[in-house]
């Protein structure tokens, strides 16, 4: 079917009749349920999506019907799906009414889609979804109008109750909470955790069930949002601001603008120096209050379980440890206000969007390893072990390592490869590996051998 026989949304009128559009959904409410004053004792059935067909123009769709239909309609197409809509009427927006809490568009009007009159298909032109596609990365408001996490969290009570958008990344991903309401309604709750260059964590919160199922998909430390319309709020329990995607709130993944482009690098950046991971939750705990010990078998099975971080000891053999490689692989320089990686001379840092790019410059350079750590179970790759950590397990200064030959860096590497350690970890959810998971290092000695023996029997009797 060619593009053309589709009314665009800009030029829909109430006066239309059989009016036939294509669009993409990007927005979906849940489906909800109000007694039917015509039919006492019966339900009628609804939602609500939003579809968009041109960089400018978007439009409010809300379906009724009985429940199968809502159901089955509702079930048919997702956030991102291009759909095609023939004869739904086009009606003047009521703002008192239905329209508060639907998105905010330049649509003068909003359709209604009912069984009898109307049809909702998933569209099949592929020069029309090809046209359509690209649109859900074009934001609903304009790009450059949005608070910066850092803006809410100084702005505080001041926003309390006010809508706002925001363009921020994601850091982590809570798990969804299923509750029932003393009313016997079914209900559930996903909490994320957003950053930027200003704020490394704040919270938002989903209770729709469609806006989690999109939440769910995004890839943390990889993904932007334009978060169009979201409600801000104090809460008092954490004493900060948070931030709640409503009926009214449309959310843009990786938006195509230049705001967005920034903040995406600075995600990536930060993500693969594991800056980040510094101030994951739960909050680094001294080293001496971590005592439960386990095989690597047992922390990659506990990091899958969890999906949160948490702290072990393990009694392992540093099977990978490249000191003998090039100086500038072990020995790294970052920014000390963002953790970017910088040249050893620079005089600025290079991160577009670093929160001290108007201050004095100031770097720091330390060690910067990757281990593997291996025993009878498993191994855990691509461990990070960071100085001052790296410089205490060494017995070496950084600057004490630069001047070492290459036979003197090969006879320290011995020193520990192929050694039981005591080991103390930090491990992670990490979606850029292969394995999901990242361990971080936080001390590191040649264990004693009773020691091991001890545990390793206690482990053992465990299975």
């Amino acid at each position: 079917m060619a593009a053309q026989t589709y009314i665009a949304i800009s030029e829909l009128h109430p006066n239309f009749s059989h009016p036939k559009l294509a669009g993409v959904v990007i927005g979906k409410s849940d489906i909800k349920s109000f007694p039917d004053r015509k039919n006492i004792g019966e339900d009628r059935y609804t939602f609500g999506f939003t579809v968009k067909d041109s960089p400018d123009f978007f439009i409010n769709v809300t379906a009724w019907g009985h429940d199968a239909y809502i159901i089955g309609l509702s079930n048919s197409f997702n956030v991102g799906d291009c759909v095609t809509i023939e004869n739904p009427l086009v009606t003047n927006k009521d703002p008192e009414k239905g329209d508060r809490f639907c998105p905010t568009t330049p649509s003068l009007y909003r359709l209604l889609v009912t069984e009898a009159h109307s049809q909702v298909r998933l569209c099949a032109d592929i020069d029309t979804i090809n046209r359509l596609l690209p649109l859900i990365h074009f934001p609903v408001k304009d790009p450059g109008d949005f608070y910066s996490l850092g803006d809410i969290v100084a702005n505080g009570k001041k926003l309390d109750g006010t809508v706002i958008n925001i363009l921020a990344a994601v850091k982590s991903m809570g798990e969804l909470k299923q509750f029932t309401t003393s009313d016997g309604r079914k209900g559930q709750r996903l909490e994320v955790k957003l950053f930027d260059d200003s704020v490394s964590s704040f919270p938002l919160i989903c209770w729709d069930r469609e806006a989690i199922q999109l939440i769910q998909t995004l890839i943390p430390k990889e993904t932007v949002l334009f978060i169009a319309e979201a409600k801000i709020s104090f809460d008092s329990f954490r004493n900060g601001m948070t931030a709640t995607v409503s009926s009214k709130t449309i959310i843009t993944v990786n938006p195509d603008t230049r705001e967005a482009s920034l903040l995406f690098s600075y995600a990536k950046e930060m993500s693969e120096s594991g800056a980040l991971d510094q101030d994951d939750k739960p909050e680094d705990v001294p080293v001496e209050s971590i005592t439960d010990v386990y095989t690597v078998h047992q922390l990659k099975q506990k990091a899958h379980e969890t999906q949160e971080a948490f702290f072990g000891i393990t009694y392992s053999f540093i099977s990978k440890l490249d000191l003998d490689s090039s100086v500038s692989k072990v020995v790294k320089t970052r920014c000390t206000k963002c953790k970017f990686q910088v040249t050893q001379d620079a005089q600025s840092c290079t991160n577009q969007l670093c929160p001290g790019r108007d201050q004095v410059f100031s770097a720091s350079t330390g060690f910067d390893l990757l281990v593997d750590l291996s025993d009878h179970t498993g191994t855990l790759q691509v461990c990070t072990i960071r100085s001052p950590v790296a410089e205490k397990t060494l017995s070496c200064t950084t600057e004490e390592f630069i001047r070492l030959t290459d036979d003197e860096r090969t006879a320290m590497k011995w020193k520990f490869l192929l050694e039981r350690c005591k080991i103390y970890v930090k491990i992670l959810p990490f979606s850029r590996l292969k394995s999901g998971i990242r361990g971080v290092v936080l001390a590191c000695s040649l264990a004693d051998p009773g020691e091991v023996k001890q545990h390793m029997s206690a482990l053992i009797q465990q299975l």
